[in-house]
């Protein structure tokens, strides 16, 4: 593999480790998540899987949790 960043291929990152920790009954329209050796996240939507990736590092992920959490990104549902 080479080197991660945003944008790449999903498909680039392997497909052993993927998890659906959003899923349930939304009709298949899940966000799957990867944990990367360095600690990063990446992301990528489950129906294009070899689609692009988002990477994030564990501290952007943590921030972007603890927000949804407390309530912060409820107007992009609303």
């Amino acid at each position: 593999m080479g080197p991660v960043h945003n944008g790449m291929s999903a498909a680039g990152l392997g497909t052993e480790g993927w998890h659906k920790p959003w899923s349930g009954t939304n009709g298949g329209s899940c966000v799957e998540a990867k944990r990367l050796d360095d600690g990063s996240v990446a992301l990528r939507q489950s129906r294009d899987p070899e689609g692009p990736a988002l990477i994030c590092s564990r501290e952007e992920m943590a921030a972007f949790i603890e927000g949804a959490k407390s309530g912060q990104a409820d107007f992009l549902i609303a």
